[in-house]
């Protein structure tokens, strides 16, 4: 489930830097695995950020990837930047709540297995807003 939308941050004084925003929650993976991912696209450019996790070994690169294009779409559709002049200003990786189930163990016990689960923000801006503050 991709949630999308737009963010207008207040920073100090009269400053408004606008951005777009997507994010997913309940991903079936380690945080952790995530953000081994995420930490290679923060700061990147809309093209490299999309090419840099295909030639990367792990699940979490297909889900990265997903988020990229549907922050590119909110952001086109939404605030009407270009792909170009896009860049990927920040990613979190949060845990989330986990899956527990139980498996069973010698004389009727019951172990706990927890099964992590995560959330993704991906947030994207223009170069031109970069440009100005």
């Amino acid at each position: 489930m991709i949630r999308k939308s737009i963010s207008m941050e207040k920073e100090r004084g009269s400053n408004v830097d606008v951005g777009a925003q997507t994010s997913t929650k309940n991903i079936r993976m380690s945080a952790a695995k995530v953000r081994r991912v995420a930490e290679q696209i923060q700061g990147c450019s809309y093209e490299e950020a999309l090419v840099s996790p295909e030639f990367m070994p792990y699940k979490a690169c297909s889900i990265i990837s997903q988020l990229i294009l549907s922050a590119a779409a909110n952001a086109t559709s939404n605030l009407g930047f270009q792909k170009k002049n896009m860049f990927i200003s920040e990613v979190q990786v949060n845990n989330s709540t986990y899956l527990k189930r139980f498996r069973p163990r010698a004389q009727g016990r019951g172990f706990p297995i927890r099964k992590p689960t995560c959330r993704i923000t991906i947030k994207s801006k223009s170069r031109s807003i970069r440009e100005r503050t």
